[in-house]
């Protein structure tokens, strides 16, 4: 059953609009306030104001205008976060065209797919790289339609500064013009068109519109509340919906400061120098960020190293008596208080000391991980969407949280679960289909609801938990039906491991493609294995073998038989996007994995036989039953 969405501030003025205008009804109010940050020279020391964002949207906007784009258009971008993205964005969606993001990582063939696909008018880069990557298709494009947010000059490139001095003379000329063009564009026009970075196949291009985009942040308002106090590092990336959604319309509405981090490299350090109240991030960054803290433990006087200890055993109890909603002891009372006097504000001093909560999605948070933060009294607060949802289905929040689930469903849609299992949602925030694609769309869409692909449950007290995704799904030899994802998750809450992939289907039993932590291994072997010659050989040791396995066996401890790993090969080199093993948002290509590592998943698969062959024979000439 839907939720009644509850009073979202300016749900009047958004209910029917599109997105800017509400940016623009928020810049009205906001003003002179610093709206965006980033960085110059190391130092986040460049920031806009709420009336100076205004200024170059609309000079992007009418810019656009004077090159020839109109409703219904698309334009494509490729860039890294930063403001010039949201003045394209903006400016894009006010003539009631369509923005196209693709990811700074995109292959060359997915790139030349979408500018086709899409027919883009016209397309921004953020630098002379990325301009290589779509020059050759600048033909496709509207005069002047290659736009650059670099300094360099290169011919058939318009600068950002040229368009917007463009913008700036119609603004002149034609006083209101801009206005007049926020105002024709319905909640109902398509503000985007998404490709996704599916593990098969081509991209497809996810339309949404003004309304599923606001329908969504306004349903998230119940369970997750922000305000103009509140400020967001933006590291994730705007081309993926979540970061776009929660990281960027989200804080617009609300009013809220965003600052550009620098890099992915950067992150933490750039955490420290803004001192946000919001972080919004992916699993693996919640767990290089643990990482950090122990290292920073291990390598302490053994003093510290005591008090730490100390402390994360009152962490934990009061974690437990949290979750359990029970009243905190006076006696554990205090020794919290000491605890976060002398080691929990420290850590949170170090992520800039303002942090009131932290967002995961677009991947599995282990509970594991989730708890070792609440522990230090931080919440990470776990999500869950697709890109086709605008993408927020459920999440948890501050006072209604479990660990382990992804939180209850936002206000103003429905999900159920179909009688397979597969979690199905309904609802103004479910996409308008796949761009030229009726096809797909009908193959997800039926009788008003949207096929998720994702198979789940709600327990007791209605909190939503994904077990897999529907088409991972392994049915072994012997016909039984295994969750890959559950198997992966528990494996991955161990920080030896780096990647895990679960092979099986059709197969007798389960086996395992496993990608380590270098630096973590090295640790605990205590060599060094610095060239490549040597952490290969490092791999092949038995003991390393032996040690792994025993580590794997502590993460399954507890499956059925048929849910454990029999045989796993260690892969010595990451998987990357170049590499073709993950996709733009780091999602493993389960059928590109195994097509590539098909000879050594069949040799795994041979030498796993003859082994238990060997040994079946042994036992049979020994007389053992």
């Amino acid at each position: 059953m839907a939720l009644k969405r509850p009073q979202f501030p300016f749900d009047e003025i958004e209910e029917n609009s599109n997105l800017p205008a509400v940016f623009l009804q928020r810049a009205m109010i906001c003003g002179e306030r610093t709206a965006l940050r980033y960085k110059i020279n190391g130092e986040f020391t460049g920031a806009y104001s709420w009336r100076d964002w205004v200024t170059h949207v609309k000079r992007v906007a009418l810019g656009l205008h004077a090159l020839g784009i109109r409703k219904g258009d698309r334009v494509g971008i490729l860039s890294e976060n930063c403001p010039e993205w949201t003045f394209a964005d903006l400016g894009t969606m006010s003539l009631g065209a369509a923005l196209v993001p693709i990811y700074a990582t995109s292959s060359e063939n997915d790139i030349a797919h979408i500018i086709h696909h899409a027919e883009l008018k016209a397309f921004f880069v953020s630098t002379s790289d990325q301009l290589q990557k779509v020059f050759p298709f600048r033909d496709q494009f509207v005069r002047d339609g290659l736009i650059g947010f670099f300094t360099e000059s290169f011919p058939e490139v318009l600068s950002l500064t040229t368009l917007e001095d463009r913008g700036r003379l119609m603004e002149l000329n034609y006083g209101g013009f801009y206005d007049t063009l926020v105002r024709k564009v319905r909640a109902d026009d398509t503000a985007t068109i998404i490709y996704t970075s599916g593990t098969t196949g081509l991209p497809k291009g996810v339309m949404l519109s003004h309304r599923n985009l606001i329908a969504n942040y306004q349903g998230s308002f119940r369970r997750i509340q922000v305000d103009e106090g509140d400020s967001v590092v933006s590291c994730l990336p705007l081309s993926h919906v979540f970061e776009r959604l929660a990281g960027y319309y989200y804080m617009v509405a609300r009013g809220a400061v965003i600052a550009y981090a620098e890099n992915m490299l950067t992150v933490g350090e750039d955490i420290a120098k803004v001192r946000p109240t919001i972080v919004i991030a992916v699993p693996r960054f919640y767990e290089k960020t643990r990482m950090k803290i122990l290292d920073a433990v291990a390598n302490a006087p053994r003093w510290k190293q005591g008090l730490f200890k100390w402390a994360t055993r009152v962490g934990m109890r009061v974690s437990q008596l949290r979750i359990r909603r029970r009243k905190i002891p006076f006696g554990l009372a205090f020794f919290h208080g000491i605890a976060g006097l002398t080691v929990f504000n420290k850590i949170r001093k170090a992520m800039g000391g303002r942090i009131r909560f932290f967002v995961s999605g677009g991947a599995p948070l282990s509970k594991r991980l989730a708890r070792f933060f609440h522990v230090l009294s931080m919440m990470v607060l776990e999500g869950y969407g697709l890109t086709e949802t605008s993408p927020v289905l459920a999440v948890n929040a501050l006072e209604d949280f479990k660990f382990g689930t992804v939180g209850k469903p936002i206000a103003g849609i429905g999900v159920r679960i179909a009688e397979d299992g597969e979690i199905m949602t309904s609802g103004p925030c479910v996409m308008q289909g796949y761009f030229k694609n009726p096809g797909a769309t009908a193959g997800v869409m039926r009788d008003g609801w949207f096929y998720t692909g994702d198979i789940g449950y709600f327990d007791r007290d209605g909190f939503l938990r994904i077990t897999d995704r529907k088409k991972d799904i392994i049915v072994t030899a012997g016909g039984k039906n295994v969750a890959p994802l559950n198997i992966e998750g528990r494996i991955l809450s161990d920080s030896l491991f780096s990647r895990v992939m679960v092979v099986g289907d059709k197969r007798p039993y389960l086996c395992a493609l496993l990608v380590l932590n270098r630096e973590n291994l090295m640790r605990a072997a205590g060599v060094c294995a610095s060239s490549e010659p040597e952490y290969a050989a490092l791999l092949k040791r038995t003991e390393t073998y032996e040690f792994v396995r025993r580590r794997l066996d502590a993460c399954l401890e507890g499956l059925a038989s048929y849910e454990r790993i029999k045989a796993f090969e260690l892969i010595k080199d990451e998987f990357t996007i170049a590499g073709g093993e993950l996709t733009p948002t780091l999602k493993i290509k389960r059928r590109a994995v195994i097509e590539k590592y098909r000879d050594i998943i069949d040799a795994l698969y041979q030498r796993t036989d003859d082994r238990w062959a060997a040994a079946s024979s042994k036992d049979a000439g020994t007389g053992c039953p």
